[in-house]
């Protein structure tokens, strides 16, 4: 597969600067492309190597200086016209119309006959699996699961009984959609035993919406009672937890590590950086960044950014963090002022 340069940019909405008859064949970091291939650079710390790359073309933004001698392919969102350039070279796997004589099928199941189902992967009782999706091996879809159209659930992904996925999901390795909610009540008198944790029935379902990628060992748990839900356009990173009776808004993001408690409501558009923990029962308003590690324990409200622990607004944060750094030099002018007043109360 190859493209030249001009090809490209016409797909992707941009334009040349430069040879735009260079063919291009891969995609590749700035410092190993060759003559043949295209990358890209949007980041100043990469400027040493934009600057030494011998790659063919470069994707770039239409604010980056212009370089003598190098055919650039300049897009008003270069990220994303470096997103769409790589998809033509790596398109999405299609699916291999076909069940494996050994997955296993439940009685009144439904399997679309474009569907893909690979060896191992199970599907329940009058479960529903869509159109052109694919289930890898180990996949596990539960009695009266409902997968929607143009899935991919990689090796080992769950969905547990009656819970819903929508159409153009991702479920990552070892992803779980529907496990039991945390709930416990706790029980004083026991069974005789002694006290004990007794489990809450776990009810409801847990449901991804159109659009939804769920990372790797990822987990939505279905709800106490009702739905958890993951709404439209929703990107979840690996290692995140999604509890009971949560509403992840649509087209916000979760990166890896975050832990959202129960029946918290995530508004539209919500940025959670890397390990932001929050607790349960609290709305994040829409368009809310929070910043990596936040403790999050009270409502935010649209639009903010948060950080820290406690999370409060980000400005005060880094106000707070700045200050931190003068601490030591604070502590050793109080120290020499409380001597210095000693000796003034013994002179007197």
């Amino acid at each position: 597969m190859h493209f030249t340069v001009a090809e490209l940019a016409e797909r992707v909405g941009g334009r040349v600067e430069g040879d735009g008859s260079i063919r291009i064949e891969r995609v590749m970091p700035l410092d190993e492309a060759g003559p043949s291939d295209v990358s890209f650079f949007a980041n100043r710390k990469y400027a040493a190597d934009f600057a030494a790359s011998r790659a063919g073309a470069v994707i770039v933004g239409e604010s980056e200086a212009a370089a003598p001698g190098r055919t650039l392919l300049r897009a008003g969102n270069a990220y994303l016209a470096f997103a769409k350039v790589s998809t033509l070279f790596h398109p999405p796997r299609e699916p291999v119309p076909e069940v494996s004589p050994r997955a296993v099928l439940g009685e009144g199941s439904v399997v679309d006959p474009s569907a893909e189902v690979q060896d191992l992967a199970y599907v329940g009782r009058g479960a529903v699996i869509g159109a052109r999706t694919i289930l890898f091996p180990g996949v596990y879809v539960g009695d009266g699961a409902r997968i929607g159209d143009d899935c991919i659930l990689y090796p080992n992904a769950v969905v547990r009984e009656r819970c819903i996925v929508g159409n153009r999901c991702i479920l990552q390795p070892g992803s779980v959609v529907g496990g039991d909610g945390f709930g416990f009540a706790f029980d004083m008198e026991g069974d005789g035993n002694g006290p004990r944790h007794y489990k809450v029935p776990q009810s409801g379902i847990a449901v991804l919406e159109d659009d939804v990628e769920l990372g790797a060992n990822s987990c939505v748990d279905r709800a106490t009672l009702g739905r958890t839900v993951v709404r439209k356009g929703a990107k979840i990173d690996d290692l995140v937890m999604i509890a009971h009776n949560v509403d992840f808004g649509p087209l916000s993001i979760a990166a890896a590590q975050v832990g959202i408690s129960g029946s918290t409501k995530i508004g539209m558009g919500v940025i959670l950086a890397g390990q932001v923990g929050l607790v349960g029962h609290i709305d994040i308003g829409d368009g809310a960044r929070l910043g990596a590690q936040s403790g999050v324990m009270n409502d935010v409200p649209a639009g903010e950014a948060y950080s820290g622990y406690p999370a409060r607004p980000h400005r005060d944060w880094l106000k707070e963090q700045g200050a931190l750094g003068h601490l030591p030099g604070l502590l050793k002018r109080v120290r020499e002022l409380e001597k210095a007043l000693r000796k003034l109360q013994e002179e007197t």
